[in-house]
């Protein structure tokens, strides 16, 4: 399965007024989309940061979604006020302990390596990382996103809420570093995200 990732540099001030967009106008309209799985929205309110993700079946349907999705793209950048940039990946893995509720948040890191090493950060990061991640109070779920022609990666992990995310804090940073050093990466940037949508329709890949 595939995915396509749009972050979007919001005004602060109109996240609300985005957010609403993309639950009312983006989610339907994806939904009638072939191929499409759901999707989420993370929103960094502080920075007004705000990555869009959808889900797709497979390749095709990624790439025949272009259009429709360049529109539904142009238009949200306009309600949050900001510019889009668009990342596209495959979906190396998901879990999920349980489903989030609202006020769930996020710990994201970017990584690369070389290319010819993107396998191998699949294998340590769910063969060495994810028992860990699971082992985390208030663990909700957690995904890998691969780019393998330009050897980036993103992981993303979901906690129950806020205070759960910072309780942990240490903890991830000691398991990101001990998973990255093994997988021979390097960690492009961290970001603590609140879960506005969770959408993400695809199925346990762990």
């Amino acid at each position: 399965m595939f995915a396509r990732s749009t972050t979007i540099q919001a005004h602060p001030s109109f996240i609300d007024e985005g957010m609403k967009h993309v639950r009312d106008v983006v989610m339907p309209a994806l939904a009638d989309v072939e191929g499409s799985l759901g999707m989420s929205l993370l929103v960094d309110r502080d920075s007004g940061r705000c990555i869009a993700t959808s889900s797709w079946r497979d390749e095709e349907s990624l790439r025949a979604s272009e259009g429709p999705v360049r529109k539904l793209r142009d238009e949200a950048a306009e309600i949050f006020h900001g510019t889009a940039e668009v990342s596209r990946w495959d979906i190396a893995a998901m879990h999920r302990d349980h489903n989030s509720d609202r006020g769930a948040f996020c710990r994201v890191t970017w990584v690369k390596t070389e290319p010819v090493h993107t396998d191998r950060v699949v294998d340590v990061w769910k063969l060495a990382g994810l028992p860990k991640m699971e082992e985390l109070e208030g663990f909700c779920s957690a995904s890998l996103l691969l780019d393998h022609a330009a050897g980036r990666s993103v992981s993303s992990l979901t906690f129950d809420s806020r205070e759960a995310m910072e309780r942990n804090m240490e903890r991830v940073d000691e398991i990101r570093s001990e998973t990255v050093r093994e997988a021979n990466a390097e960690v492009l940037e961290t970001g603590e995200f609140e879960l506005a949508i969770a959408h993400l329709h695809v199925p346990e890949m762990a």
